[in-house]
Formats: C-alpha cells, structure tokens, sequence
C-alpha cells in the first residue's frame, strides 16, 4: 500500500512520519503530482497560518490537484481547515471541498485563544472514528475552527461547540494532531489507512 503525505511549507510532516512509523505503516513524503495520484491514501496535514498555506500550495498547483483525488484523503489541523470553503483567518478562500466556513474564536469567561491542550471528542460516527471509546481525549492547538455541521463525524467544546473531525465523499479532516493524540490518534490513524481505497 502507498501512503503519501503531501509535502508543502505548511505540513507537520516529521510528526505525522513519526505517528506512522509507530504503528508500523511507511509513508513517502512528496509534491509530486504523479506520486500523489498514485497513492492509495493521502494524508494532508497543517500548521500555521492559511493563507501562507495557501500561496505554497497554489506555487505548488497542488490546489487543483487536492480538490480533484479519488482516493482517501486526510487533512490534519490546518489541512482539514483548507479543505474549507473559506478562512477568516487571513480572509483566506480555500479549497472548496468542504463548504463550511473556517472561523475564528471569540474568548469568552476568561478561556484562552489559541485553544492549546487535550479535550475530549464525541459524537463519533464514520469509519474513521471506529475503535475509539466516547469522550476520548485529543490534542488540540488552534485559534479557528469549523462550525457544527452535517458533515461532522466528531464534535467537541472549546468556547463553544464545534465540528472536531468532518467527511464528505473521501475526504476526511481532524482538527485536532491525530498525530499527538497519544492511542486515539495511532487509532484514527489506522482507520484511515484501513479505509477502502474508494470511499
């Protein structure tokens, strides 16, 4: 099986290699378009600023690329966000895969921004989420975030409720590290690698 990570100025790319290699799964790191369309999974991951995010990508044309795979794809943090219609951060037009918006968090009753810790996840639904008892904890670090939505396979509560994990069609995204999130995060990520190849 090939898994690619897709290599752009924005990626947690060392962590996520880590995250794979802990639970036995090799993983090339690659802009290159051919390699990408080749993979059987494609993980998108994300740190950062959107917009920063967004030029490299679009230097890249991995922009148009992302948008038109077939195969499973996972975006994590600031990838899940680009797979959005739109960031506030920045006033930043994004892929597109998604529709929701990606908004910023107003602070409220003294809780910090950016939000920056472990929380816990609910709600779970998807294969993606198989394996993974209610209420399990993440690791989260993140000012923006995705409003609750039908696509939502997983919520949680910072400030207010939002959407911690999204899916449509193949695309999968988490907001928070599933690569940080100690046997939650080894497990999401298994499930995606056990995904069907043709979601």
């Amino acid at each position: 099986m090939k898994i690619v990570i897709i290599k752009y100025n924005a990626g947690n790319i060392q962590s996520v290699l880590f995250a794979l290699e802990r639970i036995g799964i090799e993983a090339m790191v690659t802009d290159n378009h051919e390699e990408i369309l080749a993979a059987d999974k494609v993980i998108f991951p994300g740190v950062g600023e959107a917009s920063s995010a967004m030029n490299s990508l679009k230097e890249a044309n991995l922009d148009q690329l992302i948008k038109k795979l077939q195969q499973p794809v996972l975006g994590i943090c600031v990838g899940m966000q680009l797979l959005c219609k739109y960031s506030e951060e920045n006033d930043t037009p994004c892929l597109g895969v998604f529709e929701e918006p990606v908004q910023k968090f107003v602070s409220v009753n003294g809780l910090k921004v950016p939000q920056i810790g472990w929380n816990t996840i609910s709600g779970l639904k998807s294969p993606l989420m198989k394996g993974i008892p209610e209420n399990s904890y993440c690791y989260f670090v993140h000012s923006y975030y995705v409003p609750l939505t039908a696509h939502a396979i997983a919520t949680t509560d910072y400030i207010q409720p939002y959407a911690a994990a999204i899916h449509t069609n193949n695309f999968y995204g988490v907001q928070f590290h599933a690569e940080k999130s100690a046997k939650a995060g080894e497990q999401i990520l298994k499930n995606f690698i056990e995904l069907p190849d043709v979601c």
